[in-house]
Parts: C-alpha cells; sequence; structure tokens
C-alpha cells in the first residue's frame, strides 16, 4: 500500500517521534475530503497529509494533543454547516461535517504493521468506531464466516469506501486496492499527454501499438507498460477489469475497429474512442456487417466522441477532457458542473 502518511506513520515511529493519526471515518454535506483521507500530526504541529483544506488544522492539532498525552483513541466531529462566527470564526463555508477517529501511536503503527502483511492485491480494512469498541482487521476474501467479513467483501465488490452499520455497531469499510488502469491504444504524439496526465492521477498507464517501433520509454517516459500487440488481440493482451480504462487513439480507422471488437463483452469499464461520432457510427455498422452485435452492457462502456464537453482543443486539452470523462464514469458521478448539483437552488436545473 503506497501510502505516504502511513510510510510516514512507520518513519515516525522508528524514530520514536510522538503523533496521533486523525482518519476522517464519517461525512455529512459537502467535505473537503472524503471517507478514509487521513492526516498525520505530531507534537509539535508538524503534519503529513489532510483530512480538510487546512480549516480544521488548529482544532486537530489540540485534539491532536490530548490523544497523545493520554495515549486514548478519539472520535470527534468537526460541525461546518452552521453559520456561527462565534463558533467558529473562520467562515469557511464547506457546509459539512466530518468525523475523525483520532488515534495514537500505538494503534496506529498496529494499523501499518496489519496492512504490510496483508498480501492480496484488493482488500478491506475495517475500522470499528470508535476504534476502543471493536478489532480492526484486514480481509481480502470470505476467511471468516461473519456479517462484517460479508460486508467488507461487498464493499469490495462496489470499489469504495462506506460506513455500515453491522449488528449495532459502525465501521468504516476502507478499500484498498491496485491501481485502476489507464491504457492508450496508439503511441501518437498526442497519447503522450494523455499518459503523462494519466499518471499524475494516480493511474496505471499502458501503452498499446503494433508498431514497436513507437514503444519507447523515451516517448512515453510516465508509462507504467508498454505493450506491442495486434489490435485483434488487444483484450487478451491487456486482460481488462471493472478497473480499466480504455481510449482508443491509433488515428487509423481499421486498427481502432479492431481493438474496439476485441474489447466486447470484456468487463472494462470504459472506452473511449476518438473522433467525431459520425466515425464511432460506422465503426458500429461494420461490426453489424462482421455478424458483431455490441451488447446493451458494451454501448453502455462505449463513449464517443471520448471526453467531456469543454471545448478542448490541441492534445493537452483533450487529454484533460478525456481524463475527466474516465475519473466521472469510474466513480459513478455524472460529470456535469457542480453548481447543477449542489449549487444554490438558482442554478440548478
Amino acid at each position: 500500500m503506497n501510502d505516504p502518511v502511513l510510510e510516514a506513520v512507520r518513519s515516525w515511529s522508528a524514530e520514536e517521534t510522538p503523533f496521533a493519526l486523525a482518519t476522517v471515518v464519517g461525512v455529512r454535506g459537502s467535505t473537503y475530503r472524503g471517507l478514509a483521507a487521513r492526516q498525520l500530526m505530531s507534537a509539535d504541529g508538524t503534519s503529513v497529509g489532510t483530512v480538510s483544506g487546512g480549516c480544521l488544522d488548529s482544532d486537530l492539532r489540540r485534539v491532536a494533543a490530548r490523544v497523545i498525552e493520554t495515549g486514548a483513541a478519539e472520535e470527534v466531529e468537526f460541525d461546518l454547516t452552521a453559520d456561527d462566527e462565534a463558533i467558529w470564526g473562520w467562515g469557511v463555508g464547506c457546509n459539512g461535517a466530518t468525523d475523525l477517529l483520532v488515534e495514537p501511536a500505538g494503534s496506529a503503527s498496529a494499523l501499518v504493521e496489519m496492512v504490510g502483511h496483508a498480501g492480496a492485491e484488493t482488500f478491506c480494512i475495517v475500522h470499528p468506531v470508535p476504534v476502543t469498541s471493536g478489532r480492526r482487521l484486514v480481509t481480502a476474501s470470505a476467511d471468516r464466516d461473519d456479517r462484517v467479513t460479508a460486508a467488507a467483501l461487498a464493499a469490495i465488490g462496489a470499489g469504495r469506501h462506506r460506513v455500515e452499520i453491522v449488528d449495532g455497531m459502525r465501521y468504516l469499510l476502507e478499500v484498498v486496492g491496485a491501481p485502476p488502469r489507464l491504457v492508450v491504444f496508439g503511441a501518437g504524439h498526442d497519447a503522450a499527454p494523455v499518459v503523462a496526465q494519466g499518471a499524475t492521477l494516480g493511474f496505471r498507464t499502458v501503452v498499446v501499438d503494433d508498431r514497436r517501433q513507437f514503444l519507447t520509454s523515451e516517448r512515453f517516459p510516465e508509462a507504467h507498460d508498454l505493450i506491442h500487440a495486434d489490435p485483434v488481440d488487444l483484450a487478451r493482451a491487456i486482460r481488462p477489469d471493472s478497473k480499466t480504462a480504455v481510449v482508443l487513439m491509433s488515428h487509423n480507422y481499421l486498427r481502432d475497429l479492431d481493438a474496439l471488437a476485441s474489447l466486447l463483452g470484456s468487463d472494462v469499464a470504459y472506452v473511449g474512442a476518438l473522433g467525431p461520432g459520425e466515425r464511432l457510427q460506422r465503426m458500429l455498422d461494420d461490426l453489424s456487417e462482421r455478424g458483431v452485435e455490441p451488447s446493451a452492457d458494451d454501448l453502455t462502456k462505449l463513449h464517443g466522441p471520448a471526453g467531456l464537453d469543454i471545448g478542448a482543443e490541441g492534445p493537452t486539452e483533450i487529454a484533460w477532457s478525456v481524463l475527466a470523462e474516465v475519473l466521472s464514469v469510474l466513480r459513478g458521478k455524472g460529470g456535469g458542473p457542480l453548481r447543477s448539483r449542489k449549487g444554490p437552488e438558482a442554478f440548478r436545473p
């Protein structure tokens, strides 16, 4: 688990630096960070990570100091929904509430030790809230026959953190796994910003092309994998799963057509086709003439023209447009303006 906060727990423990670890275990309304966000804070106020935009740091520092002194974990709520300057004095306007579990060095170090022994590519950390109400565990399979494990496996299946009440007790189910993959089919010059920006966003970036001479680390220094494969073998070469997004951008109609055909019926989460809608419709018509009919599920995953409508021009802007759509699909969001969902009533359709 490549988590800089947990890595800092390990190093601060080795240095015997007094600290407390804060983890977001509940959210309500509009908050800066979501479930399982972490912030490590030492006795002198030095911190790694964040559980807010910085607006909670002064109060968190006081809670952390108390936890460091007593050695007892605390659950605290920071409610910014009230517009009360006498209470907060910040006027931050976040309009949300964040529940934090603040734990001492001992239990934080035990968490790091458990995660280090997890082994599985994807697993769930089950945090009882408060931490003193039960035993924290890490699970990736049905190795226990109980309702908590069942809830953890359901969270893994959904691919996202959640808070569950099981047998009257509250748990944060933190899903940890391999990063999603971004597969770029076509190693042209405009693929470079897609790969670079995808890597910046935390994707495991893969470039696939049947032209071996284009697959070089000099052209794609941020790529995790460079795969030489024929378009018809794309799915076999990458083995797509529900955390895989593929962008077809070879700029060769027949290559993209064969690549698309190979992905039909797979578990891929997203297939984006660059170019106008007429080009994609022609691809679907040609597949139909071959006797290949995409299922309703295939069509749901297919996005063309790829990207969100931001008026993108040039390779860099197009890359941002495509990656924004990929994120919205993988996270189950509509991708529209936030004001239409979270803004004042006057801005909502």
